[in-house]
């Protein structure tokens, strides 16, 4: 019997991930990628929460462990560049991972490669659906017929805008943009510290990642005219402006921001719409939900693959009611999220002095909270170890 037939259109994270699965469930992926090759660099994301039984499942976790991050503590400056408070990067009471993208990345294809084909550099111009399958045209590859299409390609996801419309009906921004561009590795003193500056408006962080630091410039500001996510001219003369008069390092990481050719720049936005799928085409990950600041967009795109292909496998031969029950689950874990992104930007990226205390009386009991957690995470491995050894 022949395979379905299955182009997932991006292979950043969720598409490698719903490769990996579809072929294990009897569907025959084929993933295409506007970029050249898989993208390296990128900031650290954490694998978390539903992620990681899937990447237990997946038998990667082993190896993202060994690609984690070295960043082991947070520490938060005042507008001078004085150290407020110091904290753990995680409270030791749930299993997490911190990883570049691009490892993750490249953890995942490596892992589905051998059961889907990747093809890199084209990217898809057309769908026509009928109720047998969807007719793809491509920029550079010739036509092809799938059974099903799937859209993993982002934020500002093609087939979103193909068969769903254009972007700003679903897109929502948060008033806040993210910059951030790689530093040279002496450009830090401590390999295991996040260091974090905030005034009203302005967050600035210099981040150890694994082998390259990156600067992150998150920042209010009005809307841009036009936004141009080509017009590298005017995303860097807007970071310049922006922290013109911020202390501490932001001089010497702004010139590192100007200096580079190709700097990331981009609004921070959320993504919100009444349907994921539409005939024979679903999004997953960023293009159906992405919710900017939370930091789990990642984790949600590997669970949310994973429960794509176990409803399809289970509903063989009716993607509609498979398309419908994923959404389901995955909605029970996006709305939650989705309501307090705008609380935590405020808390985050304050606007106000008075905000920035609130932001650290907020960081120092968390900070307790994670003490009294991870305290009593090793007094339960104390006793399940003595217990064990006893019996």
């Amino acid at each position: 019997m022949k395979k379905p037939e299955v182009l997932i259109v991006g292979a950043g994270i969720a598409g490698p991930a719903l490769a990996y699965w579809l072929a294990r469930n009897g569907y025959r992926p084929t993933v295409v990628e506007h970029a050249r090759q898989l993208r390296s660099g990128g900031s650290a994301i954490v694998v978390k929460g539903p992620a990681i039984p899937v990447a237990e499942r997946m038998g990667i976790l082993p190896q993202l462990r060994e690609l984690a991050t070295r960043n082991r503590s947070l520490t938060l400056l005042d507008p001078a560049g004085k150290r407020v408070l110091r904290l753990p990067a995680s409270s030791g009471g749930s299993p997490t991972v911190e990883v570049t993208r691009a490892d993750l990345s490249e953890v995942l294809h490596r892992s589905a490669r051998g059961d889907a084909e990747f093809v890199f550099d084209d990217t898809v111009t057309a769908l026509d659906q009928d109720e047998g399958g969807v007719d793809v045209t491509f920029r550079r590859s010739p036509p092809r017929r799938f059974d099903l299409v799937v859209g993993t390609d982002g934020m500002h996801s093609t087939i979103r805008r193909l068969v769903f419309g254009p972007e700003r009906q679903f897109v929502s921004d948060l008033g806040l943009y993210g910059a951030t561009v790689p530093l040279e590795p002496d450009a830090i003193d401590d390999p295991s510290e996040l260091t974090m500056l905030t005034v009203p408006n302005r967050m600035l962080v210099v981040h150890p990642s694994r082998t390259t630091p990156l600067a992150i410039f998150t920042f209010r500001a009005a809307p841009l005219a036009a936004h141009d996510r080509k017009n590298i001219a005017l995303h860097k003369q807007t970071v310049a402006d922006t922290y013109a008069d911020v202390r501490w390092r932001a001089p010497e990481l702004v010139a590192a921001y100007l200096d580079h050719p190709a700097p990331f720049f981009d609004p921070l936005t959320t993504v919100r719409m009444p349907s994921w799928s539409r005939g024979r085409v679903v999004l997953l990950g960023d293009a159906a939900a992405a919710t900017a600041l939370l930091g789990d967009g990642s984790s949600m795109a590997m669970a949310g693959a994973y429960a794509l292909a176990e409803e399809l496998a289970s509903h063989h031969g009716d993607h509609a009611r498979a398309f419908a029950t994923y959404e389901s689950r995955l909605r029970r874990e996006v709305r939650p999220r989705q309501r307090r992104v705008g609380v935590l930007s405020r808390l985050m990226v304050p606007s106000t002095r008075p905000g920035l205390v609130v932001r650290n009386t907020v960081g120092r009991a968390v900070g307790r909270t994670n003490r009294i957690t991870s305290r009593e995470t090793a007094n339960g491995k104390d006793r399940v170890a003595a217990g064990t050894h006893d019996g």
